[in-house]
């Protein structure tokens, strides 16, 4: 097993995943989680859609609504079929992203004590799985899961001695937001057309959501000596509208599509878009939340960074049409319905919470 690494001042950087999980790694005999699922994974590439037409038009650019209507529709067809897509022509420079690449190494370099500390961005460190009871509930793994409201400023949050790394959230959080807002600004529009025939309530999609409520994750996946035997990430669907992903080209993301674990190839120019449980929920099941996850590597560490564009605790999710197979509820309802069935059943249920038929008539 590989030693610790060390920061320059001495103290150790990484998490005590080894260490913690000892005992769940020793009755695992270090064998691949089974989730009943798994077999030969293959490695595919998403569908790779350009949006620069969206971009332009989100800027105020002259692109013609046909363009648009088919890139939307693109999109739509990748949402329904995989859940996930990736995107060109979105204007989130490479340059801006090898920054924020930079700057992540250097804040996961800090030693371990001071990541973990309550100060340094809010508290808002995570690693590994504090409730994993098996090696199918551990994530080998560290994040920075921050509000842009820290982010921008709006509230206090000590970045420490990183400045320049609040300068690089806050563009990258920024440049994420309009792609995130432009896509699902589209794929609303598309159900809405076969809906109403009109686009015209999809500029305001989603509700609720501004930048005070949504969130960037900063992820660094350590080199595991278990390799492929371990969860970088554990499987998972998102409980947002939607993420935005930028990836190195380590590689380790798999999602399931048609009953398989899917391994995706990454693209060096593209973000990776993915639907979230509350879009699954708007869009009446027609556009798909996706279980997905990250496996270990057992060289080479992996960094990635996360948009999640979320609504307001207290907004309603609502839906695009009626009947919607859902009930009535909100962001802040189904975070906390989730973060109690974590806790009670070690595990998310989700959406199967909310639907109709689970409660008497309203």
């Amino acid at each position: 097993m590989p030693g610790p690494a060390f920061t320059e001042s001495g103290g150790a950087a990484e998490p005590p995943l080894a260490e913690s999980y000892l005992d769940l790694l020793r009755r695992g005999g270090i064998a691949a989680p089974a989730d009943g699922r798994a077999a030969a994974v293959q490695e595919r590439e998403l569908p790779l859609i350009d949006v620069a037409c969206l971009m332009g038009a989100a800027s105020g650019g002259g692109e013609s609504e046909a363009s648009a209507a088919a890139c939307a529709d693109a999109m739509a067809r990748a949402a329904s079929e995989w859940g996930f897509f990736q995107v060109t022509g979105h204007g989130v420079g490479r340059g801006l992203l090898e920054r924020l690449r930079a700057e992540q190494a250097r804040l996961f370099r800090l030693p371990f004590e001071t990541k973990a500390g309550a100060g340094l961005l809010n508290g808002s460190y995570r690693w590994g799985s504090p409730t994993a009871t098996s090696l199918r509930h551990l994530s080998w793994s560290e994040a920075f899961h921050v509000p842009l409201a820290s982010i921008s400023g709006r509230t206090a949050c000590d970045f420490g001695d990183l400045g320049s790394l609040r300068c690089v959230m806050q563009e990258v959080a920024e440049a994420m937001s309009r792609v995130a807002k432009a896509a699902a600004v589209a794929l609303a529009g598309s159900l809405l057309r076969q809906e109403q025939g009109s686009q015209q309530e999809a500029a305001a999609f989603p509700a609720g959501c501004d930048e005070t409520t949504c969130f960037l994750r900063l992820n660094r996946y350590p080199a595991c000596p278990f390799g492929a035997d371990t969860f970088g990430l554990v499987p998972h669907t998102d409980s947002d509208f939607l993420t935005v992903l930028c990836q190195d080209q380590v590689g380790g993301l798999q999602l399931m599509k048609d009953a398989r674990w899917v391994a995706v190839k990454p693209h060096p120019d593209a973000l990776i878009v993915n639907i979230g449980d509350l879009f699954q929920a708007w869009s009446n099941n027609r556009y798909k939340s996706v279980e997905h996850k990250v496996v270990a590597n057992a060289k080479a560490e992996r960094f990635s960074a996360a948009y999640f564009l979320c609504p307001s605790y207290d907004a309603p999710v609502g839906n695009c049409g009626e009947p919607s197979p859902y009930r009535s509820f909100t962001f802040g309802e189904y975070r906390r319905k989730v973060q109690e069935d974590v806790k009670t059943t070690g595990r998310k249920i989700g959406l199967p919470n909310f639907l109709k038929q689970h409660y008497p008539p309203q």
